[in-house]
């Protein structure tokens, strides 16, 4: 499959479509994603943002220090988060988009908070904290003071 890459909310009032291929897609264990997306585990999938058209009325948006993500105002759909430390990148929730089987994930992020039960078998690189470094952070893989996903 080739881009353009579709997606959208449950209500379909919210829709996106990114016209070039993802540059990151990764699962994170954090409690911020947790709490974001109501599930056990968050998967992303990362775009450029000017190769993004986003377009929906119904589109909401919530900032947690440098994080901000959106969602359906309408449907509550969780759509998308970007980090204001990440110039020119979005994040889509991999189950926002149309064709979610197309985008597998390469990595695991936030392994130090990942739930006890959750089992997740696979042979992908986990990372204790972040996958994608943002500036200004301590340590050899970041930390940032919050929603620093994925």
């Amino acid at each position: 499959m080739t881009a353009p890459h579709t997606g959208g909310c449950r209500c379909g009032a919210v829709r996106f479509e990114a016209s070039a291929e993802p540059h990151h897609i990764s699962y994170c264990h954090c409690g911020d994603c947790r709490r974001a997306s109501g599930a056990p585990v968050s998967a992303f999938v990362g775009f450029l943002a000017d190769q993004v058209a986003l377009e929906g009325k119904s589109l909401k948006s919530y900032r947690n220090g440098p994080v901000e993500r959106s969602f359906c105002g309408i449907c509550g759909s969780p759509i998308a988060y970007v980090d204001r430390r990440l110039d020119n990148k979005i994040y889509f929730m991999l189950g926002a988009m149309d064709m979610p089987a197309y985008f597998k994930p390469t990595l695991h992020a936030y392994v130090r908070e990942q739930l006890p039960f959750l089992h997740m078998p696979d042979d992908l690189p986990r990372h204790l904290k972040t996958s994608v470094p943002r500036p200004n952070q301590q340590g050899p893989e970041g930390q940032g003071p919050n929603g620093t996903a994925p």
